[in-house]
């Protein structure tokens, strides 16, 4: 319907989201046609059953939001939504590890994962949850999961006190270069913020306002 859809996970990660919720989550996705619908991976059955024949995606999140889950756990949560019905993982980083400076523990935890990911066939994502960590360390996150052979770095949870910024997605592009993706996720909430965030770099959009996104960009459109 529209280009700037193909770029958003069109996002449900509440814990108390029900199963109309998500259902409505996924109808609203393939009107629309969203690249992918996020979510728990308790709700990837029901998600990839309702986007059953239509092109939009079934995303789930691993380790989230923490990321303070041991490695060994976080790939069997990968592999085990994957089984599920999941195309594209969204894992979160061991932050802590980000905050002191071990490249070498971020590589070896997102390796992980991603060994488990692509052996189901499926994309993994990367959450630096940019609001907790000073420039260097996002760098050195961001690095790690090139290293590691992540597909796309993403800024943030929505749950770590903060969200995407047109700064910090400029970095992130910036240090990984032009063959990774950007997500950015967290405070995408309108045409604008968008724009903004793909000018910066970004290749994905994760936002629970998907919907008013492509609304305003056909209100745009029609003037």
């Amino acid at each position: 319907m529209t280009n700037i859809a193909s770029y958003i996970d069109h996002t449900l990660l509440k814990q108390d989201a029900t199963e109309e919720d998500v259902l409505k989550v996924a109808a609203e996705a393939k009107e629309y046609r969203f690249k992918s619908v996020c979510v728990n991976p308790v709700w990837v059955p029901a998600v990839a059953r309702a986007l059953s024949g239509s092109d939009v995606l079934t995303c789930s999140v691993i380790g989230f939001p923490f990321g303070a889950t041991l490695t060994s756990v976080k790939a069997f949560e990968a592999a085990e939504a994957i089984k599920a019905g999941a195309d594209e993982i969204d894992m979160v980083i061991d932050i802590a590890a980000a905050k002191r400076g071990d490249e070498e523990a971020l590589v070896a935890d997102i390796r992980a994962v991603a060994e488990a990911v692509h052996a189901g066939g499926a994309i993994l994502k990367v959450i630096i949850e940019t609001a907790m960590l000073t420039d260097e360390a996002k760098v050195l996150a961001c690095r790690a999961s090139v290293a590691a052979g992540a597909d796309f770095v993403k800024t943030s949870t929505g749950f770590g006190g903060g969200g995407a910024t047109v700064e910090d997605v400029r970095l992130m592009r910036e240090t990984v270069g032009p063959d990774l993706g950007v997500k950015a996720s967290g405070g995408v909430r309108s045409l604008e913020d968008a724009q903004a965030f793909i000018e910066a770099g970004a290749t994905r959009l994760g936002a629970s306002s998907g919907v008013a996104i492509v609304e305003g960009e056909q209100s745009s459109a029609a003037y």
